[in-house]
């Protein structure tokens, strides 16, 4: 597997790096869902389709990971599946479904993963869970009123990658997430309870963010992820993730 990236994600997939020659995994661009630097998306668009063109004429199959957030998918209660129309709320949004467009316009074989918030070993200090456990530590954290986000195991996400690779599945979008939108707060009481800490909760009134995916078709293709939706998931992420910051 070649494995194009140095992000956390990327250090991660290395777990199954010596797995599925003729794989090309694509786990570098643009991540913060919060940029809008046209400069940034033309270079991410660029990098994209140079390796898409390197795979059609190599023979090799692209995994490309785009995004299950808000920014694609909208807001809303309703689970969203992968054949949902989506109408982009950002222009990280935009840039997400300008790229899976690439990648499957491209004439290579492909397989585009739709991630929610991949939470993991590597992180860097912006990230979710390393800002938000920096932030108890600090005594007072910054949430956004009414925000939730589906968490991931970064492990998970290579297991699925590992996995659908294995089954033979390709020209595919299918969402690796939990399913299950948490409140940011719940999230961080989550944090406070490991560390032994209780910080000042400073309450950012923003609107309303909830985007809910459906995980049916990965669990559907296959059926050891459904672990992600067990009741106890966040708890065992935070157990093993929040001691590496």
């Amino acid at each position: 597997m070649e494995i194009i990236g140095r992000g956390f994600i990327a250090r991660n997939m290395a777990a199954v790096e010596d797995r599925h020659p003729g794989v090309t995994v694509l786990a570098a661009g643009v991540s913060s869902t919060w940029t809008n630097a046209d400069a940034e998306f033309e270079r991410e668009a660029a990098l994209v389709e140079e390796v898409s063109r390197k795979c059609r004429a190599e023979g090799r199959l692209m995994v490309f990971l785009s995004s299950a957030s808000h920014a694609l998918y909208g807001t809303g209660n309703e689970p969203m599946a992968e054949d949902t129309e989506v109408r982009p709320t950002s222009p990280y949004g935009i840039q997400r479904l300008r790229l899976e467009n690439i990648v499957t316009g491209s004439g290579a074989a492909w397989l585009v993963l739709r991630v929610s918030h991949a939470t993991g070993r590597w992180q860097r200090p912006h990230q979710l869970l390393p800002s938000f456990v920096q932030q108890v530590r600090d005594g007072s954290v910054q949430l956004y009123k009414g925000a939730h986000r589906d968490l991931v195991d970064v492990a998970d996400l290579v297991r699925a990658v590992d996995g659908l690779l294995g089954r033979g599945v390709d020209n595919e979008v299918i969402n690796v997430a939990s399913g299950t939108p948490l409140p940011v707060r719940t999230i961080v009481h989550g944090i406070e309870k490991r560390l032994g800490l209780f910080a000042r909760h400073e309450i950012v009134d923003v609107p309303f963010s909830l985007t809910r995916v459906s995980v049916d078709k990965l669990c559907a293709l296959l059926p050891e992820l459904r672990s992600v939706t067990d009741a106890d998931y966040l708890d065992r992420m935070l157990d093993r993730y929040v001691p590496c910051y």
